[in-house]
């Protein structure tokens, strides 16, 4: 089979395509035939040996796949069943979706919707499961429409895309935050009522700033986090998913202690397969599908290893999916 393959030896780091046999892939109850993957930043970290996120080598990359159950003795899959993987290591410590074939725990796999197909659900991928489970926890937190402008970072990726249309779809009023200020078109046509600078958010700010938000998805991290915190209105909501700018978070308490907001982490990689299920439902429902399309560029398992740069340097807009079965 068909694999990008990631090794590190005497002679240094590096991914390639290659052929590989059936027979090297890890153990798993259920094996799939995979149609998709996608890359998202953290396969981008690993195609390049930007971060030490692999884990043990040789490794096949993808965080996430889409396929057909080939084999399968676990209770709830069968021979034919369409299945979607997202995280739970996946690429990192186990074999991942850039391979004809993966072999996996068949706990880690989610039904996917009869609303998308398996290329859809890679447009969709890890970062848009990630945006639903972010609009799940403003929901969570009480943030309804009614109560003024969401903020959603580092707009113009994956998971940025995806809210945007998400929460749009559901009547928020969505303000996005890019410093790509060529793509406010695209995010506008996403559902976006207008756009700033992340440069407005992302230098040193005070520790309390006019209450602006309703709630926020934050994909940035670091000054940008803490920025929007002090610049939420009274009882409002973050959900915090990314760490683009930084993984510090330079803030007081203030926010807290004085407006109530809350700072929500969203976990996407070990997220309790039930709250996966309520994801992938909801987005069946409140995704639109007609941005799958803007949202989606695709590539094949070879130019996955040569666009992974530009999905570090934030020059890849929306999602990538790549096509590894013919």
């Amino acid at each position: 089979m068909k694999a990008v393959l990631i090794n590190k030896d005497d002679n240094g780091y590096g991914a390639t395509l290659t052929d590989v046999d059936e027979s090297q892939l890890p153990e798993g109850d259920v094996t799939v035939k995979v149609d998709y993957s996608s890359i998202n930043f953290k396969d981008g970290l690993a195609i390049t040996g930007s971060s030490p996120v692999v884990r043990s080598f040789p490794m096949v990359p993808g965080i996430d796949l889409a396929g057909a159950v080939e084999t399968s003795s676990h209770p709830d899959f069968k021979t034919g069943d369409m299945v979607v993987l997202n995280g739970w290591g996946v690429g990192e410590t186990h074999w991942g979706g850039m391979a004809e074939k993966a072999r996996l725990n068949g706990d880690w796999l989610v039904p996917l919707p009869n609303a998308f197909s398996a290329k859809q659900a890679m447009a969709i991928g890890t970062a848009g499961y990630t945006a639903m489970l972010c609009v799940l926890a403003l929901e969570k937190n009480g943030v309804t429409p009614d109560q003024g402008e969401i903020l959603v970072t580092g707009a113009a990726g994956g998971v940025g895309s995806v809210a945007i249309s998400i929460l749009n779809k559901l009547g928020y009023t969505v303000v996005a935050s890019t410093g790509r200020p060529e793509q406010a078109d695209y995010l506008k046509s996403l559902g976006a009522s207008d756009t700033i600078d992340r440069n407005e958010l992302s230098e040193k700010g005070r520790p309390l700033g006019k209450e602006r938000w309703a709630g926020a998805v934050d994909c940035v991290g670091s000054h940008t986090l803490a920025n929007i915190c002090a610049t939420m209105k009274y009882g409002g909501t973050v959900a915090a998913c990314g760490l683009a700018q930084g993984f510090d978070l330079p803030a007081t308490v203030m926010p807290f202690i004085l407006r109530g907001v809350t700072l929500a982490g969203v976990d996407s990689v070990m997220c309790p397969k039930e709250r996966r299920l309520e994801a992938w439902q909801r987005l069946a429902t409140d995704l639109d599908l007609g941005h799958i399309e803007t949202l989606m560029n695709e590539v094949s398992l070879e130019e996955a290893i040569n666009i992974a740069p530009e999905i570090l340097e934030g020059k890849v807009r929306g999602r990538t999916v790549v096509k590894v079965s013919n």
